[in-house]
């Protein structure tokens, strides 16, 4: 290796690398999770709210071993199986038909559930069992909502997490550099998963959410990590959906992806095409964003 890289966001040189080498020959019995705390806190690296970005930094880690750069530790805890998942989500389901308007579902319940345990099994068995991309772990900054009605039925899951770090249709629309994309990309988020329970067929429930959350979206990411996020964005699988939601609910359809995945270096791998389509939160967001 013998240039810079940028991972996870963060510029590395070849000397960091060396150094991350001998951070984890230096302490053979610490566990991935020690080593991204050792190094976060070795490079202060933290978030606007003051907090160690040891998740980010574990995400860096695992995307240097996947490059060849570094050998981890062996994983020490086990992924949860997707058939335990799917278990729980039976339990769970009242699968009754929820259907007509809006208006008559009465009281809703909208929470952003990040931080109850709970809360998440109950998002992660729902998109488990029902979202054809399944549940993934969410790493570093995330938010993750319910809508629930007044018995506390769930009705919906949304996750709010990390933006894709390169996108031509999005880094068009913003029209800012590859350097400013560096210092502010964090300032942007991604709906990675939207879910509408297939028992619940009410019209124009998923715009109405989606409405709610964002008028609220911003402010909770500030009080959970200390800043604020200015432009969400979402990629649209085309063969599967239209996007009507998101056109109901006034999201801005920048074109579509290239139909490679991120972790295709080698310009290889296939992939659905997907629409982009991104939300201003805020009417400066090119400023906040491009300077």
């Amino acid at each position: 290796m013998n240039d810079a890289i940028v991972v996870q966001g963060r510029l590395l040189q070849p000397a960091d690398i060396i150094s991350i080498r001998d951070l984890i020959s230096d302490n053979p019995d610490w566990s991935r999770r020690r080593l991204s705390e050792a190094l976060s806190e070795r490079w202060d690296w933290r978030n606007a709210g003051g907090r160690l970005k040891d998740m980010a930094t574990r995400t860096l880690l695992v995307k240097l071993e996947a490059r060849g750069l570094v050998e981890l530790p062996a994983r020490r805890r086990i992924t949860p199986n997707r058939m335990t998942s799917r278990r729980l989500a039976r339990q769970l389901w009242d699968r009754a038909p929820i259907e007509g308007k809006l208006g008559d579902l009465g009281p809703l319940r909208l929470e952003e559930v990040s931080g109850d345990a709970a809360a998440r099994m109950r998002v992660a068995a729902a998109l488990e069992e029902f979202h054809y991309l399944g549940c993934r772990g969410t790493v570093g900054e995330n938010l993750q909502y319910t809508l629930a009605d007044g018995r506390g039925r769930l009705l919906a899951c949304l996750l709010f997490g990390a933006p894709a770090w390169k996108c031509r249709a999005r880094d068009e629309f913003i029209a800012w550099t590859a350097e400013q994309r560096q210092r502010h990309l964090h300032l942007i988020a991604n709906n990675s998963r939207f879910l509408i329970l297939p028992f619940v067929k009410v019209s124009y429930l998923a715009s109405w959410v989606l409405g709610q959350v964002l008028r609220r979206l911003s402010n909770d990411w500030e009080k959970k990590y200390g800043h604020k996020v200015v432009l969400v964005e979402t990629f649209v699988e085309r063969d599967r959906f239209a996007g009507t939601s998101y056109k109901a609910a006034n999201w801005v359809r920048l074109g579509q992806t290239a139909g490679r995945s991120r972790q295709d270096r080698h310009f290889k791998l296939r992939v659905p095409i997907k629409d982009v389509y991104v939300y201003p939160l805020r009417p400066d967001f090119r400023r906040e964003l491009a300077s």
